[in-house]
Protein backbone atom coordinates (compact mmCIF):
# COMPACT_ATOMS: atom_id res chain seq x y z
CA UNK A 1 0.00 0.00 0.00
CA UNK A 2 2.96 2.97 0.59
CA UNK A 3 4.74 1.74 -2.56
CA UNK A 4 1.70 2.39 -4.59
CA UNK A 5 2.06 6.03 -4.44
CA UNK A 6 5.99 5.89 -5.17
CA UNK A 7 4.63 3.40 -8.15
CA UNK A 8 2.45 6.30 -9.56
CA UNK A 9 5.30 8.70 -8.96
CA UNK A 10 8.20 6.55 -10.71
CA UNK A 11 5.72 6.43 -14.25
CA UNK A 12 5.05 9.94 -14.51
CA UNK A 13 8.56 10.31 -14.36
CA UNK A 14 9.79 7.92 -16.64
CA UNK A 15 6.39 9.72 -19.10
CA UNK A 16 7.95 12.60 -18.58
CA UNK A 17 11.11 11.87 -19.94
CA UNK A 18 9.54 10.03 -22.87
CA UNK A 19 8.12 13.28 -23.77
CA UNK A 20 11.47 14.67 -23.62
CA UNK A 21 12.66 12.28 -25.57
CA UNK A 22 10.14 12.29 -28.32
CA UNK A 23 9.67 15.98 -28.48
CA UNK A 24 13.56 15.94 -28.76
CA UNK A 25 13.52 13.87 -32.32
CA UNK A 26 10.53 15.29 -33.83
CA UNK A 27 12.29 18.97 -33.05
CA UNK A 28 15.78 18.40 -33.50
CA UNK A 29 16.12 14.59 -35.74
CA UNK A 30 13.08 15.90 -38.26
CA UNK A 31 14.73 19.38 -38.31
CA UNK A 32 18.22 18.04 -39.34
CA UNK A 33 16.61 15.65 -42.21
CA UNK A 34 16.12 18.64 -44.42
CA UNK A 35 19.93 18.46 -44.76
CA UNK A 36 20.34 14.90 -44.57
CA UNK A 37 17.46 15.11 -47.93
CA UNK A 38 19.27 17.62 -49.62
CA UNK A 39 22.67 15.37 -49.70
CA UNK A 40 20.61 12.23 -50.82
CA UNK A 41 18.44 14.08 -53.56
CA UNK A 42 22.10 14.51 -55.07
CA UNK A 43 21.95 10.77 -56.06
CA UNK A 44 18.05 9.32 -55.64
CA UNK A 45 15.60 11.14 -57.59
CA UNK A 46 12.73 12.48 -55.21
CA UNK A 47 9.99 9.86 -55.67
CA UNK A 48 12.44 6.49 -55.14
CA UNK A 49 13.95 8.44 -52.18
CA UNK A 50 10.37 8.09 -50.92
CA UNK A 51 10.09 4.49 -52.04
CA UNK A 52 12.99 3.03 -50.10
CA UNK A 53 13.11 4.83 -47.47
CA UNK A 54 9.37 3.96 -46.11
CA UNK A 55 10.37 0.78 -47.00
CA UNK A 56 13.30 0.16 -45.43
CA UNK A 57 11.98 2.08 -42.11
CA UNK A 58 8.59 0.33 -42.31
CA UNK A 59 9.65 -3.17 -43.07
CA UNK A 60 12.23 -2.91 -40.09
CA UNK A 61 9.32 -1.53 -37.93
CA UNK A 62 7.06 -4.24 -38.91
CA UNK A 63 9.83 -6.92 -37.88
CA UNK A 64 10.44 -5.35 -34.40
CA UNK A 65 6.96 -5.17 -33.35
CA UNK A 66 6.54 -9.11 -34.52
CA UNK A 67 9.87 -9.59 -32.41
CA UNK A 68 8.04 -7.67 -29.72
CA UNK A 69 4.83 -10.07 -29.83
CA UNK A 70 2.27 -7.11 -31.21
CA UNK A 71 -0.76 -7.98 -32.98
CA UNK A 72 0.48 -6.30 -36.35
CA UNK A 73 -1.93 -7.93 -38.87
CA UNK A 74 -5.46 -6.62 -37.51
CA UNK A 75 -7.82 -5.46 -39.95
CA UNK A 76 -8.80 -2.05 -37.81
CA UNK A 77 -4.78 -1.25 -37.73
CA UNK A 78 -4.16 -1.56 -40.86
CA UNK A 79 -7.18 -0.10 -42.45
CA UNK A 80 -6.56 3.13 -40.15
CA UNK A 81 -3.36 3.27 -40.61
CA UNK A 82 -3.55 2.97 -44.43
CA UNK A 83 -5.51 6.27 -44.29
CA UNK A 84 -2.84 7.61 -41.97
CA UNK A 85 0.19 6.92 -44.38
CA UNK A 86 -1.50 8.30 -47.22
CA UNK A 87 -2.66 11.47 -46.18
CA UNK A 88 0.38 12.22 -43.52
CA UNK A 89 3.55 10.77 -45.24
CA UNK A 90 2.84 10.06 -48.80
CA UNK A 91 0.96 13.19 -50.03
CA UNK A 92 2.75 15.82 -47.97
CA UNK A 93 6.05 14.77 -48.90
CA UNK A 94 5.18 14.35 -53.00
CA UNK A 95 3.01 17.93 -52.43
CA UNK A 96 6.24 19.82 -51.33
CA UNK A 97 8.47 17.93 -53.93
CA UNK A 98 5.96 18.86 -56.49
CA UNK A 99 5.60 22.54 -55.24
CA UNK A 100 9.47 23.14 -55.37
CA UNK A 101 9.19 23.00 -59.15
CA UNK A 102 7.23 26.39 -58.62
CA UNK A 103 8.02 27.89 -55.91
CA UNK A 104 11.73 28.64 -53.88
CA UNK A 105 12.53 26.03 -51.08
CA UNK A 106 12.41 29.09 -48.69
CA UNK A 107 8.48 29.69 -49.84
CA UNK A 108 7.86 26.22 -49.29
CA UNK A 109 9.57 26.37 -45.77
CA UNK A 110 7.45 29.26 -44.94
CA UNK A 111 3.95 27.87 -46.40
CA UNK A 112 4.85 24.41 -44.63
CA UNK A 113 5.10 25.88 -41.22
CA UNK A 114 1.52 27.13 -41.27
CA UNK A 115 0.45 23.76 -40.78
CA UNK A 116 0.84 24.56 -37.12
CA UNK A 117 -1.95 27.20 -37.64
CA UNK A 118 -4.33 24.53 -39.90
CA UNK A 119 -3.72 22.03 -36.86
CA UNK A 120 -5.12 24.74 -34.28
CA UNK A 121 -8.14 26.07 -36.59
CA UNK A 122 -9.36 22.51 -37.50
CA UNK A 123 -8.67 21.08 -33.87
CA UNK A 124 -12.24 21.36 -32.97
CA UNK A 125 -12.40 19.20 -29.28
CA UNK A 126 -9.81 21.45 -28.76
CA UNK A 127 -11.09 24.91 -29.27
CA UNK A 128 -12.32 25.52 -26.27
CA UNK A 129 -8.90 25.15 -24.50
CA UNK A 130 -6.89 26.72 -27.37
CA UNK A 131 -8.54 29.90 -28.26
CA UNK A 132 -9.41 30.61 -24.13
CA UNK A 133 -5.46 30.48 -24.28
CA UNK A 134 -3.54 33.54 -24.76
CA UNK A 135 -0.36 32.45 -24.42
CA UNK A 136 -1.17 29.59 -27.05
CA UNK A 137 -2.85 31.98 -29.85
CA UNK A 138 0.18 34.60 -29.30
CA UNK A 139 2.67 31.62 -29.66
CA UNK A 140 1.18 30.47 -33.04
CA UNK A 141 0.86 33.76 -34.57
CA UNK A 142 4.58 34.73 -33.40
CA UNK A 143 6.02 31.52 -34.49
CA UNK A 144 4.56 32.08 -37.69
CA UNK A 145 6.27 34.92 -38.09
CA UNK A 146 9.58 34.04 -37.09
CA UNK A 147 9.52 31.76 -39.67
CA UNK A 148 8.96 34.05 -42.08
CA UNK A 149 11.44 36.37 -40.79
CA UNK A 150 14.34 33.08 -40.79
CA UNK A 151 13.69 32.91 -45.12
CA UNK A 152 12.21 36.99 -45.88
CA UNK A 153 15.78 37.83 -47.54
CA UNK A 154 16.11 34.94 -49.30
CA UNK A 155 12.48 35.24 -50.36
CA UNK A 156 13.64 39.01 -51.51
CA UNK A 157 16.20 37.25 -53.74
CA UNK A 158 13.90 34.61 -55.56
CA UNK A 159 14.19 34.77 -58.88
CA UNK A 160 11.20 32.02 -59.88
CA UNK A 161 8.29 33.19 -62.45
CA UNK A 162 5.54 34.96 -60.84
CA UNK A 163 3.25 33.11 -62.60
CA UNK A 164 4.08 30.06 -61.29
CA UNK A 165 3.95 30.79 -57.91
CA UNK A 166 -0.23 30.95 -57.54
CA UNK A 167 0.14 26.86 -58.94
CA UNK A 168 2.76 26.38 -56.47
CA UNK A 169 0.60 28.07 -53.38
CA UNK A 170 -2.23 26.10 -54.15
CA UNK A 171 0.10 22.78 -54.29
CA UNK A 172 1.63 23.95 -51.09
CA UNK A 173 -1.73 24.78 -49.32
CA UNK A 174 -3.48 20.96 -49.98
CA UNK A 175 -0.42 19.40 -48.77
CA UNK A 176 -0.56 21.25 -45.83
CA UNK A 177 -3.87 20.53 -45.27
CA UNK A 178 -3.36 17.20 -45.60
CA UNK A 179 -1.04 16.64 -43.02
CA UNK A 180 -3.27 18.74 -40.44
CA UNK A 181 -5.97 16.22 -41.77
CA UNK A 182 -3.59 13.58 -40.98
CA UNK A 183 -2.55 14.66 -37.66
CA UNK A 184 -5.90 14.93 -36.09
CA UNK A 185 -7.35 11.95 -37.96
CA UNK A 186 -3.95 10.03 -36.77
CA UNK A 187 -5.38 11.51 -32.88
CA UNK A 188 -8.80 11.45 -32.70
CA UNK A 189 -10.00 8.76 -35.38
CA UNK A 190 -7.21 5.67 -34.87
CA UNK A 191 -8.58 2.63 -33.68
CA UNK A 192 -8.43 1.05 -30.33
CA UNK A 193 -5.69 -1.77 -31.85
CA UNK A 194 -3.47 1.64 -33.04
CA UNK A 195 -3.59 2.99 -29.57
CA UNK A 196 -2.57 -0.04 -28.14
CA UNK A 197 -0.25 -1.01 -30.88
CA UNK A 198 1.58 2.46 -31.82
CA UNK A 199 4.67 1.55 -33.41
CA UNK A 200 3.00 -1.18 -35.54
CA UNK A 201 0.48 1.43 -36.96
CA UNK A 202 3.57 3.51 -37.44
CA UNK A 203 5.40 0.77 -39.92
CA UNK A 204 1.83 0.57 -41.37
CA UNK A 205 1.63 4.07 -42.20
CA UNK A 206 5.06 3.86 -43.77
CA UNK A 207 4.88 0.68 -45.84
CA UNK A 208 1.24 2.20 -47.12
CA UNK A 209 2.93 5.30 -47.78
CA UNK A 210 5.68 3.82 -49.36
CA UNK A 211 2.95 1.91 -51.68
CA UNK A 212 2.33 5.18 -53.12
CA UNK A 213 6.03 6.57 -53.42
CA UNK A 214 6.79 3.22 -55.41
CA UNK A 215 3.66 3.51 -57.94
CA UNK A 216 5.07 6.90 -58.30
CA UNK A 217 8.57 6.05 -58.92
CA UNK A 218 7.49 3.39 -61.71
CA UNK A 219 5.14 6.15 -63.29
CA UNK A 220 8.07 8.64 -63.80
CA UNK A 221 10.57 6.09 -64.83
CA UNK A 222 12.73 7.20 -61.83
CA UNK A 223 13.85 3.34 -61.40
CA UNK A 224 15.02 2.99 -64.71
CA UNK A 225 16.68 6.29 -64.80
CA UNK A 226 18.72 5.88 -62.03
CA UNK A 227 22.01 4.49 -61.96
CA UNK A 228 22.81 2.66 -58.58
CA UNK A 229 26.32 2.42 -59.24
CA UNK A 230 27.07 6.50 -59.44
CA UNK A 231 24.92 7.14 -56.68
CA UNK A 232 27.42 9.15 -54.14
CA UNK A 233 28.10 7.56 -50.77
CA UNK A 234 27.17 10.78 -49.25
CA UNK A 235 23.63 9.73 -50.17
CA UNK A 236 23.34 6.24 -49.32
CA UNK A 237 24.48 7.80 -45.41
CA UNK A 238 21.94 10.19 -45.73
CA UNK A 239 19.25 7.42 -47.06
CA UNK A 240 20.29 5.52 -44.06
CA UNK A 241 20.11 8.76 -41.76
CA UNK A 242 16.73 9.56 -42.76
CA UNK A 243 15.41 5.75 -42.38
CA UNK A 244 16.91 5.21 -38.72
CA UNK A 245 16.79 8.37 -37.29
CA UNK A 246 14.00 10.31 -39.94
CA UNK A 247 11.29 7.68 -39.71
CA UNK A 248 11.89 5.14 -37.08
CA UNK A 249 12.42 7.37 -34.67
CA UNK A 250 11.23 10.64 -35.00
CA UNK A 251 8.27 9.54 -37.08
CA UNK A 252 7.22 7.08 -34.43
CA UNK A 253 7.51 9.59 -31.67
CA UNK A 254 5.60 12.02 -33.50
CA UNK A 255 2.54 8.97 -33.56
CA UNK A 256 2.84 8.90 -30.08
CA UNK A 257 2.97 12.51 -29.00
CA UNK A 258 -0.13 12.84 -30.82
CA UNK A 259 -1.59 10.32 -28.55
CA UNK A 260 -0.46 11.91 -25.02
CA UNK A 261 -0.22 15.86 -25.89
CA UNK A 262 -1.87 18.39 -27.04
CA UNK A 263 -2.10 18.62 -31.23
CA UNK A 264 -1.60 22.39 -31.24
CA UNK A 265 1.64 21.96 -28.90
CA UNK A 266 3.03 18.95 -31.19
CA UNK A 267 2.44 20.79 -34.15
CA UNK A 268 5.42 23.04 -32.65
CA UNK A 269 7.66 21.18 -34.63
CA UNK A 270 7.21 22.70 -37.71
CA UNK A 271 8.30 26.07 -36.32
CA UNK A 272 11.37 24.77 -34.45
CA UNK A 273 12.32 22.30 -37.83
CA UNK A 274 13.27 25.19 -39.73
CA UNK A 275 14.93 26.63 -36.99
CA UNK A 276 17.07 23.28 -36.47
CA UNK A 277 17.23 23.03 -40.25
CA UNK A 278 19.48 26.37 -40.23
CA UNK A 279 21.67 25.37 -37.92
CA UNK A 280 22.21 22.07 -39.64
CA UNK A 281 23.18 24.31 -42.56
CA UNK A 282 25.14 26.89 -40.93
CA UNK A 283 27.55 23.95 -39.19
CA UNK A 284 27.64 21.65 -41.77
CA UNK A 285 26.88 23.31 -45.31
CA UNK A 286 28.98 26.50 -44.07
CA UNK A 287 26.05 28.56 -44.88
CA UNK A 288 25.75 32.33 -44.21
CA UNK A 289 22.72 33.30 -41.53
CA UNK A 290 22.32 36.91 -40.78
CA UNK A 291 20.93 39.34 -38.03
CA UNK A 292 17.30 39.15 -39.14
CA UNK A 293 17.30 35.35 -39.48
CA UNK A 294 18.81 35.09 -36.08
CA UNK A 295 15.75 37.33 -34.40
CA UNK A 296 13.56 34.79 -36.21
CA UNK A 297 15.05 31.73 -34.12
CA UNK A 298 14.48 33.82 -30.85
CA UNK A 299 11.10 34.43 -32.05
CA UNK A 300 10.16 31.23 -32.85
CA UNK A 301 11.78 29.63 -29.64
CA UNK A 302 9.73 32.27 -27.77
CA UNK A 303 6.40 30.97 -29.64
CA UNK A 304 7.30 27.44 -28.58
CA UNK A 305 7.93 28.46 -24.96
CA UNK A 306 4.19 30.00 -24.98
CA UNK A 307 2.27 26.73 -26.63
CA UNK A 308 4.03 24.96 -24.23
CA UNK A 309 2.53 26.51 -21.30
CA UNK A 310 -1.00 24.75 -22.13
CA UNK A 311 -1.75 21.78 -19.81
Amino acid sequence: MNNHPHGQHGQTGVKKLNILIAYFLIYVVWGSTYFFIGVALKGFPPFLLGALRFTMAGLILLVICLQRGEAVFKKGLIRKSAVSGIVLLFIDMAVIMLAQQYVSSSLVAIVASSVAIWIMALDAPSWKSNFRNPAVVTGIIIGFIGVIALYIEQLQIDTLQSENRGYGMLILMFGCLSWALGTLYAKYRSSREEDVNAFAGSAWQMLFASAMFWIFTLIRGEWAATDFSSVPSSAWYSLVYLVIFGSLLAYSAYVWLLKVRPATEVATHAYVNPFIAVFFGVVFGHEAVTWIQIAGLIVILLSVALIGRQK
